[in-house]
This record gives C-alpha cells, sequence and structure tokens, in this order.
C-alpha cells in the first residue's frame, strides 16, 4: 500500500447570526469526514450518536462516507479523503507491516466480536458443528477478518476447513448471499440483515453466531493516522467521547427503539428486520459498551490473524492503539 505523508486539515466553519434586538454567542462546528467500510446495522451505536446530537454537542459535523470495503476504506484514509475512518482493527497492522511512517492508530472500539452467522440450508433443532463436516461451504473472502473468524471457530471445533469440507471462497462479497439462495452450498457465513432475511424468506436458517464462538476481538474501529491525532487531539477527544454516548444510548435502550432512530440509514430494510438483526446483536454483546479497545481484546485479534497464516509481525497494543482519549471519556462519564 503506497505510503502518503500528508497532515490533515480540518475545514472550520464559523456561523454568526444576528437579529436587530438580540446578539447570539458564535458557534463553532467542526467538520469531520468520516470513511466508513460498508453501511450495517452492526454500526447502530455510531449512527445512533449522530441522529441524538452528541457529535453536535461536541461541537462535530459528521460527513460520512461508504467506501464499500476494508482496501478502499484505509485508501481513502490514507490518501487524505477522510479524516478517520471505521474499518477492521486488523488493517492497521498490514500498514504498519509496510514500515509507515505515519502509521495508522486505532483510538475508539466499536464492535467487540465477529458480526457474521453461520446459516444452514436445511434446519436443524439440533444443530452440531460436526453437521458441517463433508459438506460443501462458503466462506468469506480470503485474508479478510470475516473469513479468518470463520476459519479459527471452525479449527476450535475439530474441524479442519481445507481438508474436512469442500470450502469455496472465490465468490465476490457481494454475490456470496445470492449464490447460495441459487443452489450453491450447504452452509453459508453470511453478516446481517441477510441472515435474518434469509430464515424469514425460508432460504436457510441461522444455527450459530461466530462472534459468540470467537469471543471478544476488536472487529470494526475508529482510526486514523498519528499525525491528525497529534494535531487534533481536542477534536478526537470529543469524537470518542460523542461515540461513548451513542454507545451507552444502545445499553440503555430497547432493539426497537434503536431501530427507530437509525431508521433514515437502511430505507431498504423492513422495520421488523431491523429489531431482529439489532436484538440479536445486542443479546451476544456486539456492540462495544465502551470505546476502549484493551490489550486483551487486541492480542486475540492477532492470535486468529497468526492462526490464519495471515500476521505479517505481532505487533504491541501501545504501538497501534491509543487508549488515552477512550479513558478520558470513561472518567468523564463515571
Amino acid at each position: 500500500m503506497k505510503k502518503i505523508i500528508c497532515t490533515l486539515s480540518l475545514c472550520v466553519i464559523l456561523a454568526f447570526s444576528l437579529t436587530s434586538c438580540t446578539s447570539e454567542d458564535t458557534n463553532t462546528e467542526q467538520r469531520i469526514s468520516v470513511a466508513e467500510v460498508t453501511r450495517s446495522l452492526f454500526y447502530a451505536p455510531f449512527y445512533v450518536a449522530i441522529q441524538e446530537g452528541f457529535f453536535v454537542e461536541k461541537g462535530l459535523n459528521i460527513e460520512l462516507t461508504t467506501t464499500w470495503g476494508g482496501d478502499k476504506t484505509m485508501t481513502t484514509l490514507l490518501a487524505n479523503g477522510a479524516d478517520i475512518a471505521l474499518i477492521g482493527a486488523e488493517t492497521t497492522i498490514y500498514v504498519y507491516a509496510q514500515d509507515a511512517v505515519d502509521p495508522v492508530i486505532n483510538f475508539a472500539q466499536l464492535t467487540q466480536t465477529d458480526g457474521t452467522f453461520l446459516v444452514a440450508r436445511n434446519k436443524a433443532d439440533d444443530f452440531s458443528w460436526d453437521d458441517v463436516k463433508g459438506s460443501t461451504f462458503l466462506g468469506q473472502r480470503k485474508g479478510g477478518m470475516p473469513q479468518m473468524v470463520g476459519e479459527y471457530v471452525l479449527k476450535q471445533k475439530g474441524i479442519d476447513p481445507q481438508e474436512d469440507l469442500e470450502l469455496i471462497q472465490n465468490i465476490e462479497f457481494a454475490n456470496i448471499a445470492s449464490a447460495f439462495a441459487t443452489g450453491t452450498g450447504d452452509y453459508v457465513q453470511l453478516f446481517e440483515p441477510q441472515a435474518s432475511v434469509f430464515e424469514k424468506e425460508g432460504v436457510g436458517h441461522v444455527v450459530a453466531s461466530f462472534g459468540l464462538e470467537s469471543g471478544f476481538v476488536p472487529y470494526t474501529v475508529f482510526m486514523a493516522k498519528q499525525s491528525y491525532m497529534e494535531e487534533n487531539e481536542e477534536v478526537t477527544s470529543n469524537f470518542t467521547a460523542a461515540l461513548h454516548e451513542g454507545q451507552k444510548w444502545v445499553q440503555n435502550h430497547t432493539a426497537q427503539e434503536i431501530a427507530d432512530v437509525v431508521a433514515p440509514y437502511f430505507e431498504d430494510i423492513e422495520a421488523s428486520i431491523m429489531v431482529t438483526v439489532i436484538d440479536r446483536y445486542k443479546q451476544q454483546g456486539s456492540y462495544a459498551e465502551h470505546p476502549l479497545l484493551d490489550e486483551k481484546e487486541w492480542n486475540h485479534l492477532q492470535d486468529i490473524m497468526q492462526e490464519a497464516g495471515e500476521l505479517p509481525e505481532w505487533v504491541e497494543h501501545e504501538v497501534l492503539v491509543n487508549t488515552s482519549f477512550a479513558n478520558t471519556s470513561l472518567e468523564q462519564s463515571e
């Protein structure tokens, strides 16, 4: 990945409002461009923080762009197309391993489990992981975090992904669901809401959660270039604090209430499906309760990458994770 060393500058918008009778205070709003790897109910706490005005309360105006893919999102960040990126933490390790002079640093965790589910073509009330042996399995893209977690779980269950089943990995991410729907595979690893949609349509049945089986891991994290964070400490701190408010709001409200708030981001998803998906993620603890990415989760991430043969080098927690902003947010909320 090409290394681009450049200081990101922020746009400052000054709005002055005067009337003939009163004089109002000057409002300063910082515009923050955020590139998200995909649009997903998996990221509900972030959308809640935007919709409930928590970022505005901190003087921040979020300019959100969906960049559709890990490589594209990281490239956008490195090329100064965004101030902050929402993507898997493993990408920062890949960039660091290429001797980046201005490394990308993780500073606020959003999700703490894998977000995929094992969907079977046939309903199985007494599902056992042994049932997967000898089957045709539609996995995710090789080298991506979903596939690494998928293979990690299979191995934990005593299944060799290369020997004990027919593993299909050559289908584009956008076409995996349609391939299963048209008859390919006995099992498929899917994100929501597609898993729940398939259940409702009778195309497949959710039989297991990769998130529950793999444990806590920094699956999706907010990150920025080190230079940006050093030059915009207050902005990064306010961003983290606003996100934390969204995380707390999600923890204290029902799936229905959360769905109502984030509905503008998902106009094409049926309301009942949204509630099912959010409830499923809440029940399995996918939404991080706070933005702190701890060392145990960081090391577990690298264990999974190493097991998959995708870890370029072991990187200590303090090298690519800045916990100061999350810790400040936690202290202020006590």
